[in-house]
């Protein structure tokens, strides 16, 4: 799998397995106020850590490879499985609002704000016992920048160089200042390999420097992992740790209740709603979790910017929500809700307006276009209670909508990201408030290859870059708020909501650290 038809099977499985299955349930309720990013719930102090037992934990979709330059590194899609082998340079403090050395011992950025420096502690090994220096994080990330692993695009266009400057220092040379550059850091970037797991190109070996080692891997369906007795940090508490497959939210959360896994990776709002009143977790609130994707390119209704503001103004993400997703999403036009970090008065809401709806479209239709656009979504519930609110409400003002259903995301990332073969469809950005801007650009960078929409614009690029330059907060958000203006006023996309995700663990679990996108650290995790 590619490097980019894998971050579309991210995409996809936040957006159209789960249909947007990002909500706040109890911690939003429709109320567009979800909790702040962190661990929720009530659990009792179980005294001092205690070694032994087996934990299991059913994530979102377990992945096809450990490889992280072929596999999202997402927690919906491997990238707690992977942290668990390989580590993390970083990792996102939610309590504290700031990126922290989790493998790292510093990362600190120079006064001219064009480079950091990267700082490792002496004595940490590979699990095959070789050293983990500065040559092998050089070495690993360029070859996830040759491989074009998520994200790489955007270190490549902001990174002039990566150099090992003596054993335990690397040198990141930027071509601008680039503020939120630790977040590379906290995701595959951060991910090093081992230089024995890609020696033979043909037969990668998932070697790293975390508190685990593969056992037994069965590409989407089990992964078992073992505990490392030379962990840098200090022996795992756990005998086996083990990833499993389980199909549906209520599955996990009867699962949980059975005491057959005791963690879990969940998207669906009520399913969300059921979970954070029985368990303990980390919550997690998202920006742009449901969004109407448009096919901008020539041939498709899409690039008449008409057809586009018709649709926009068509959808009221309020009915998407009441009719798919039982009234408990956070609905909305806004790209940062109140709720977010980075909201800003500045931005207007895009209200529904269905007779000027109507006027741009008959303006099209006026002038060659024939009404008819091709709605592309997945045979699930949640999904196709979408595909059937947009389609009464494009038609309503005078689209003729053809809905088509794939059986599989694998079918729908074929036909959205390679064959680019739709006109409309549902998907989720997941932007988070620690990373706000990563997969904003990738998204909407018109040479992006993860800009699936094929949306170009000389005036969205520059406020991308200038927003990537910034170097404070107020900086930024008022970057991105020029950047949410102009998506309301080209309409590439429709923002349909926010969204979130929740990691519940049973009670008897204690000492799961959480980073960014619901990737959890578990090496310090014990049960009672």
């Amino acid at each position: 799998m590619s490097a980019v038809v894998a971050v579309a099977s991210a995409a996809l499985l936040v957006g159209c397995t789960s249909g947007g299955d990002g909500g706040s349930g109890s911690t939003g309720s429709g109320s567009g106020e979800p909790m702040q990013a962190g661990i929720i719930g009530d659990q009792s102090d179980a005294g001092s850590p205690a070694d032994g037992g087996t934990l299991s934990f059913a994530g979102y979709a377990l992945p096809s490879s450990l490889d992280p330059v072929k596999t999202q590194p997402a927690g919906s899609t491997g990238g707690t499985e992977m942290v668990s082998v390989y580590d993390l340079l970083m990792r996102y403090d939610a309590e504290s609002g700031e990126f922290v050395p989790q493998l790292a011992e510093t990362l600190t950025e120079s006064d001219d704000h064009l480079s950091w420096t990267l700082k490792l502690p002496d004595g940490v090994t590979f699990s095959d016992g070789t050293p983990f220096d500065a040559q092998a994080v050089v070495d690993s990330t360029n070859r996830y920048n040759e491989l074009h692993g998520a994200n790489s695009e955007q270190f490549v266009a902001g990174v002039k160089s990566v150099v090992a400057e003596d054993p335990t220092t690397v040198l990141y040379n930027l071509n601008q200042p680039w503020h939120e550059f630790p977040a590379l850091l906290t995701f595959g970037h951060g991910m090093i390999v081992a230089p024995a797991a890609y020696a033979d190109p043909e037969n990668f070996q998932p070697i790293g420097a975390g508190p685990f080692t593969v056992a037994s891997f069965t590409p989407g369906s089990k992964l078992v992992m073992k505990p490392r007795a030379d962990y840098w940090d200090g022996p795992p508490h756990l005998d086996e740790l083990n990833f499993v497959t389980v199909q549906g939210e209520q599955a996990k959360i009867d699962a949980l209740n059975s005491g057959d896994i005791q963690m879990a990776f969940m998207l669906q709002e009520d399913k969300i709603d059921d979970a954070t009143e029985q368990f303990p977790g980390f919550y997690e609130p998202v920006s742009m979790g449901d969004v109407g994707a448009i096919n901008n390119r020539e041939g498709h209704p899409g690039a008449i910017p008409e057809v586009r503001h018709a649709m926009q103004l068509a959808i009221d993400p309020d009915v998407i929500n009441q009719r798919a997703k039982n009234d408990k999403g956070m609905p909305g036009s806004e790209l940062f809700q109140k709720w977010s970090k980075w909201h800003s008065d500045d931005v207007s809401e895009v209200t529904p307006d269905l007779e000027r709806a109507r006027r741009l479209l008959n303006k099209a239709k006026a002038e060659g276009y024939d009404g008819h656009l091709t709605y592309v979504g997945l045979q699930s519930q949640t999904s196709q209670d979408i595909a059937v609110a947009v389609q009464a409400m494009l038609q309503q003002v005078g689209f003729t909508v053809d809905v088509e259903y794939a059986a599989t995301s694998t079918d729908v990332v074929q036909r959205l990201y390679v064959d680019h073969d739709f006109d409309l469809t549902h998907t989720s950005n997941s932007i988070s408030d620690a990373v706000p801007f990563m997969r904003l650009s990738a998204s909407m960078r018109s040479d992006s290859s993860n800009n699936m929409i094929g949306y170009s614009n000389p005036k969205m690029d520059a406020l991308l870059e200038k927003t990537q330059q910034s170097t404070s907060d107020d900086e930024k958000r008022a970057g991105l708020a020029q950047i949410a203006n102009l998506i309301n006023e080209d309409a590439p996309v429709l923002i349909w909501g926010a969204g979130a995700n929740f990691v519940p663990w049973t009670q008897n679990v204690h000492g799961a650290v959480p980073s960014t996108d619901g990737i959890m650290l578990l090496g310090d995790v014990w049960l009672s």
